[in-house]
C-alpha cells in the first residue's frame, strides 16, 4: 500500500497541530509508519486519502456498534438537521435517552447526560466527593478514565502507548487525592480501605478495563469493590464509557450482575456523535444542582444532534438483541485464529492480542507484552487490509457491519503472520 497522499496531510497537520493529531494514539507512535488520513467510511470499512480500503476494528474507539453510516442513525441526524443543532435549551428527546439508559442500567435511577467521557468521570467524581464529604479516590493501574487531573496517574490507553508514566501538568495536590492499586487485585483493595477507609469518596473502576488492551475482572475482583464500599460508605463508579451497551446492552453491570452506585457512560450512546452521561442512586444524583449544591453544566449538553443519534443506535440494539450474539461470534472466530505466542483476551466484542505468555490479568502484565512484535503484526494487517487500533493496550472492537467476508479475510490475513 502506498500511504503518498497520508504523509503530506500529516506533515501538513504538525505545523499546527502538536504531532499532527488531535489525540495521541492517533499518531501510530505506538506501531511506527504514517497513520492513514481517513476520508470516508462505509458499514466495517473506512477508505483513506490515497484510496486504500481498510476492515475497522477501531469502529471510532468503540461507537460504531453497528458501523459507518448505519442507516437509521443517519436518518436521524437528518431528520433533526431539520429542527436545530442546539438551543441550549431541555428537549423531550433529552428525557426519552435518559430513559433508556436508566432502563438498560437500572442502577442509574437518575441520569445527567454531557459531552465526553472525560465529563462523565470527572463530574461522577465530583458528585461522589461532594456526597461523601471525603476527598480520597481509588483508581486501578492502567485504567484510563479520560484526561481528568487527578485520574491520569498510572493511566493506560495513549499514556501507555507513549510510555508517559504520570503526566506533567497535573499539581502534586490533585495526585496525592488518588490511590492507584493494582487491577484484579482484592488483597492490595483491602489493604487500602484498612488505611484509609474513612477518607475514600469513591472507587472508580474499568470493568472489563479496555485502556490497556482488554482485560476481564476476576469475580473475586468485583465482590471485594461491592463489599468493601458499602463496608465504608464509599461510592462504587463504574466507569462503563466503554463497556455500556457495548458488552451487553445493559453493559458489564448486566453481564457481571452487579449494582454500582454510580455509572459513566459514553461511546454507543452517541451513535458516533460526542456525547455522555453519568447516573446513580438518587439520593446521590439528587445531590447535583440545580436541586443540590453541587455544580456541573454544559452549553452543548443534551444537543438534540447528538441525542437523535444516540436515541437511533439504543433503539435498534434494544430491539435487536441478537447483535450482541452475532458480534460475539464474529469476535471469537477472529482470536481463534490468533497468532501463535499470543495471549488472547475477549469480552464479547472487545478483544487484545498480547504477544507474551500470559495470562494478562493487570497492567504488570500486560506491558511485559513484546510491543515489536506487536508492531510487526499491526504493520502486516494494515498491509492485508485489515485497520487494528495501533497500540497494544488498546482493545479492538467488532461490530454488526462486520460480515462474513470481513471476518475471513480478518481470518486469512491473520494466519498469514509470521
Amino acid at each position: 500500500m502506498k500511504f503518498d497522499n497520508s504523509a503530506a496531510l500529516l506533515e501538513r497537520a504538525r505545523q499546527i497541530i502538536p504531532g499532527g493529531v488531535n489525540s495521541p494514539v492517533r499518531a501510530f507512535r505506538g506501531v511506527g509508519g504514517v497513520p492513514p488520513f481517513i476520508v470516508r467510511g462505509e458499514g466495517c470499512r473506512l477508505y483513506d486519502a490515497d484510496g486504500n480500503e481498510f476492515i475497522d476494528y477501531i469502529g471510532s474507539w468503540g461507537p460504531l456498534i453497528l458501523g459507518h453510516r448505519f442507516p437509521p442513525v443517519m436518518d436521524a441526524i437528518r431528520e433533526i438537521l431539520e429542527v436545530g443543532t442546539s438551543f441550549g435549551a431541555p428537549t423531550e428527546r433529552e428525557i426519552e435517552l435518559a430513559e433508556m439508559i436508566r432502563d438498560a442500567a437500572p442502577s442509574c435511577e437518575m441520569v445527567r447526560l454531557v459531552n465526553s467521557g472525560t465529563e462523565a468521570t470527572m463530574s461522577a467524581l465530583r458528585v461522589a466527593r461532594g456526597f461523601t464529604g471525603r476527598d480520597l479516590t481509588i483508581k486501578f493501574e492502567g485504567c484510563y478514565h479520560g484526561h481528568v487531573d487527578s485520574l491520569l496517574v498510572k493511566a493506560g490507553s495513549g499514556m501507555a502507548t507513549l510510555g508517559i508514566a504520570d503526566t506533567a501538568g497535573v499539581p502534586e495536590a490533585f495526585a496525592a487525592t488518588t490511590i492507584a492499586l493494582p487491577y484484579n487485585s482484592p488483597e492490595a483493595l483491602e489493604a487500602a480501605f484498612k488505611a484509609h477507609g474513612d477518607k475514600i469518596a469513591a472507587v472508580i473502576v474499568e470493568p472489563v478495563v479496555g485502556n490497556m488492551g482488554c482485560i476481564p475482572p476476576s469475580r473475586e475482583f468485583l465482590d471485594a469493590m461491592v463489599r468493601l464500599t458499602r463496608q465504608y460508605g464509599s461510592v462504587l463508579i463504574f466507569d462503563e464509557v466503554m463497556t455500556g451497551f457495548r458488552v451487553s446492552y445493559g453493559g458489564a453491570q448486566e453481564m457481571f450482575g452487579i449494582k454500582p452506585d454510580m455509572s459513566t457512560f459514553g461511546k454507543v450512546i452517541g451513535g458516533g456523535l460526542p456525547i455522555a452521561a453519568y447516573g446513580g442512586r438518587a439520593e446521590i444524583m439528587n445531590r447535583v444542582a440545580p436541586v443540590g449544591n453541587i455544580y456541573q453544566a454544559g452549553t452543548l449538553s443534551g444537543n438534540p444532534l447528538a441525542v437523535a443519534s444516540g436515541l437511533a443506535m439504543l433503539r435498534h440494539l434494544k430491539s435487536h438483541p441478537e447483535v450482541y450474539t452475532q458480534i460475539d461470534k464474529a469476535a471469537k472466530a477472529i482470536c481463534d485464529a490468533a497468532p501463535k505466542g499470543t495471549a488472547v483476551n475477549r469480552v464479547g466484542s472487545m478483544f487484545t492480542m498480547f504477544f507474551c505468555e500470559g495470562p494478562v490479568t493487570s497492567w504488570d502484565t500486560a506491558k511485559g507484552a513484546d510491543t515489536e512484535r506487536f508492531k510487526s503484526l499491526h504493520r502486516h494487517m494494515l498491509e492485508s487490509g485489515v485497520y487494528l487500533p495501533p497500540s497494544q493496550f488498546e482493545a479492538a472492537f467488532v461490530g454488526a457491519a462486520h460480515d462474513d467476508e470481513a471476518i475471513a479475510a480478518t481470518v486469512e490475513a491473520l494466519r498469514r503472520f509470521e
